[in-house]
């Protein structure tokens, strides 16, 4: 007993000596991610504090693998905001005048990387003082998507669904039915909290929209729905629909392959036809040069003649040479005229 009394004594002279409280009491804080965090950080000073004011706040990420980190400092009438790169430019002290008693900051623009344990440290020796608060920063339901998983017709099973884009856990989920008549079928009401609703055997008096909430602890977010159910399709006619659509498309193809392979043959065969006649056809010789050939043949074969045969020779083979051919031989001006050399023997002597 005497040793606790002891102790309380210690602790007491303790505290009077050190004069400066902080007089804001720790706590846990949980805002939005976007939105902004104002955590508290209000102080006393005894007029034995003397020495200079100096505020500290730290950061202890959520991460045990970083260290602390000073996020903003007060010293020597100064203000230091850029010791951390993550929340430079997003916190403030709230207060002009932080002599007066008040340290509190504001954290803007909250991210998820904000979570973690602040630490308010103030200090004028001989006093010091230091309090921690919790933030937590959680994303509001958004984006959040109502649809029907499976065929809405009448006597089918399917779903409803609701699904948000993003939001911190735990949600809470509220089906509610707006149009028609807002009763809702018995064998749905245990399924109203859930994201998914089983329909089964569906009627036709499930027709109407219906509407989803979704909620945590810092925000909410709604979706609609337009159920329809519908009696069942004529799945045998669309299927023959589908079979003959698609025979009548595979014979267009087949059709327009076949003919464009018979153009494409009747072109090669025209190509063909018209390179062989070409190939077989010779040249159209100069009639000019057929004249002077036939000419100098004869001239050969008179020269080699007598003058007892000659005269014959040249009624009979003169008489041979194609009419057409000389009368349509070309002249040329410029050709001096043909001479011709006849040599016979008489009396022993060769005549030239």
């Amino acid at each position: 007993m005497a040793l606790l009394l002891r102790f309380v004594l210690l602790c007491g002279v303790a505290d009077f000596t050190r004069g400066l409280s902080i007089t804001t009491p720790e706590q846990m804080i949980e805002k939005a991610k976007g939105e902004t965090a104002y955590l508290p950080c209000k102080f006393t000073l005894s007029p034995e504090d003397q020495g200079p004011l100096d505020i500290e706040w730290l950061l202890s990420p959520a991460d045990n693998q970083k260290v602390d980190q000073v996020i903003i400092l007060y010293s020597g009438d100064k203000i230091y905001d850029d010791y951390y790169q993550d929340l430079k430019g997003r916190v403030h002290f709230t207060s002009n005048d932080l002599k007066s008693g008040d340290a509190s900051i504001n954290v803007t623009n909250l991210q998820l990387s904000d979570i973690g344990t602040y630490q308010c440290k103030v200090k004028k020796a001989p006093g010091v003082g230091n309090k921690k608060i919790q933030l937590t920063v959680l994303v509001k339901p958004s984006g959040t998507r109502c649809y029907v998983d499976g065929s809405e017709e009448i006597g089918n099973d399917f779903k409803l669904k609701c699904e948000p884009k993003e939001g911190s856990l735990p949600l809470r989920y509220e089906w509610q039915k707006l149009s028609n008549s807002q009763k809702l079928p018995t064998s749905w009401l245990p399924e109203m909290t859930s994201p998914v609703i089983s329909v089964k055997n569906a009627t036709a008096e499930y027709s109407g929209t219906y509407s989803c909430t979704v909620r945590n602890r810092v925000g909410s977010d709604q979706c609609l729905l337009r159920l329809d159910v519908v009696p069942p399709s004529n799945r045998a006619g669309t299927i023959a629909g589908a079979v003959i659509g698609t025979l009548l498309a595979l014979v267009l193809i087949a059709l327009i392959v076949f003919c464009c392979h018979k153009k494409r043959r009747e072109e090669k065969y025209e190509k063909e036809v018209h390179h062989d006649i070409r190939e077989d056809v010779p040249p159209p010789k100069s009639r000019t040069s057929t004249a002077r050939s036939y000419i100098g043949s004869n001239h050969s074969s008179l020269g080699s003649m007598s003058p007892s045969n000659m005269e014959g020779y040249s009624k009979t083979q003169y008489n041979q040479v194609p009419s057409e051919d000389l009368e349509r031989a070309p002249q040329s001006p410029t050709l001096p005229p043909a001479k011709f050399k006849y040599t016979y023997e008489t009396d022993g002597t060769t005549v030239v």
